[in-house]
């Protein structure tokens, strides 16, 4: 796959074509702003990366999301829930109370694009630690 100067896939893009995307993004701020501050935030996207695999208790979700305080995890699953981005299931089959969380089909829909964003990671991460690294040592 060709690459440009910065490294990232070449991909064909018109000045028009750019310009053209450019200027509807900045119209579009106000509607995705929002929203993206909903599902964009590490948490929320490690939290719906681990339910995409399967439903989960709150314990376990903590166990797979290492470095995450009850309390954030709380709050993030709150959030996500009233997104309708997951469902919070109170199994009355169990004592103590558990519950469990269910990634949506409105969440499902985020697998997508978050495994790309994952490939993504995957392919630039030495990159981008690189790039800190010489950022970090003065070798702007």
């Amino acid at each position: 796959m060709q690459r440009t100067d910065e490294g990232f896939p070449a991909t064909p893009c018109s000045a028009e074509r750019h310009k053209a995307a450019a200027a509807e993004a900045l119209l579009n701020v106000e509607k995705a702003r929002p929203v993206l501050e909903q599902i964009a935030n590490k948490w929320s996207v490690l939290i719906l990366t681990v339910l995409c695999s399967r439903p989960s208790r709150f314990n376990e979700i903590m166990r797979r999301l290492d470095g995450i305080t009850h309390k954030a995890l709380a709050d993030a699953l709150k959030r996500l829930e009233r997104n309708g981005l997951i469902r919070r299931e109170v199994l009355t089959t169990t004592t103590p109370v558990g519950v469990e969380y269910t990634i949506t089909s409105l969440g499902r829909s985020l697998q997508q694009p978050f495994e790309a964003l994952y490939t993504w990671s995957m392919t630039y991460g030495p990159e981008l630690e690189q790039a800190q690294h010489d950022y970090d040592n003065g070798k702007r």
